[in-house]
């Protein structure tokens, strides 16, 4: 990992009043696109709010913080809320850079070391939760078992996963699952060595962009930036994606991020390319039985729960879903000693 460095002023941010955002300088890229940086976003602690300790959250791929509600709710909890925008991502993203693209998940330390720092500055040492989104389900547990490696766990405490990126979708059969896993992903290998920028060809879906924003043709209420989490997704880019696999492999060997995980997954996947209605009430991005497979090499002690009817980020799911998603969350953190106050509510 690379020197750590960073800005230290808070400016205004884009999602408006409330919001600030910090600006970590991460030097030289080490995948060579020039000059990086990631985007820590705040939510401002608001007058007659206690903090308890705080929140580091952390996107999935093709997405960025904007999630306010989530903020709003863990808040409550007494929990300072910060959102981190990776390398490449969201606020963090330069025009001339590929999106999200890093040839090594470990690349990611930097930012979430810098990130944690602030975090747990802002806790006034109580503990910190991580929480993740899809990919950032990924990159997270391997971050915290570094960490538990170097005997570093603290001041992290707590670990909620939100439909983890665990493995390869996309087959409808097993038969078909095993091709990608195995000489699909052997194929991404070699020509990530060769052609790491080399974008797949994976046809175009726009159920999921459909089913969330206000203008799809699904039950959506989210306004975001779309240049920043399109509707139809990013390019994904052979030398990201056989990073990924690698990391995949990694947790399949087994892990320990050396605290309580909670795991929320949808019910039910439905692979679709097109909106229907149903693809308002299911995982429309990733399989969710490799999500429960594969939770039991999170290490330590995890906590599984499926949400009925809920989207692939189950904090943007329909209001039934959503408030039973909460609802878990709520629970765990008061079993854990992480975190208690009001009821969830309507989010």
């Amino acid at each position: 990992m690379g020197p750590q460095r960073q800005s230290d002023q808070w400016q205004p941010d884009l999602l408006g009043e409330g919001y600030e955002q910090l600006r970590l300088d991460l030097g030289e890229d080490p995948d060579g696109q020039g000059a990086i940086e990631a985007v820590l976003v705040r939510r401002n602690v608001r007058e007659g709010e206690r903090v308890d300790g705080a929140v580091l959250y952390v996107h999935g791929f093709s997405d960025y913080f904007f999630q306010t509600g989530l903020a709003d709710f863990f808040a409550a909890r007494g929990l300072a809320f910060f959102g981190l925008d990776l390398r490449k991502s969201g606020r963090a993203r330069k025009p001339h850079q590929t999106a999200h693209f890093a040839t090594d998940l470990v690349h990611y330390d930097e930012e979430l070391e810098l990130s944690l720092q602030q975090v747990s500055a802002a806790a006034g040492g109580g503990p910190v939760v991580v929480v993740a989104h899809s990919t950032g389900g990924l990159i997270t547990p391997l971050w915290l078992d570094r960490r538990r490696r170097r005997d570093a766990v603290a001041p992290v405490a707590g670990l909620v996963l939100n439909s983890p990126w665990f493995d390869l979708q996309g087959g409808r059969t097993p038969r078909a699952n095993a091709f990608l896993r195995g000489p699909v992903s052997r194929v991404v290998r070699g020509l990530a060595r060769v052609r790491p920028h080399q974008a797949l060809n994976l046809g175009v879906s726009s159920a999921y962009g459909d089913s969330l924003h206000v203008t799809g043709g699904g039950q959506g209420e989210w306004e975001y930036d779309v240049a920043m989490k399109p509707m139809e997704g990013d390019l994904v880019t052979v030398g990201w994606l056989a990073a990924v696999r690698r990391g995949q492999a990694r947790l399949h060997r087994g892990l320990d991020v050396g605290v309580p995980a909670l795991v929320l997954r949808s019910d039910k996947t439905l692979l679709a390319r097109r909106w229907s209605e149903e693809c308002d009430r299911a995982d429309v991005v990733l399989d969710v039985h490799q999500i429960q497979k594969w939770s039991g090499c999170l290490g330590n002690e995890t906590t599984v729960v499926p949400v009925p009817d809920a989207r692939h980020d189950v904090f943007l799911s329909i209001p039934a879903a959503r408030e039973r998603a909460y609802q878990v969350v709520d629970r765990w953190l008061a079993a854990h000693a992480l975190g208690e106050g009001a009821d969830a509510g309507a989010r």
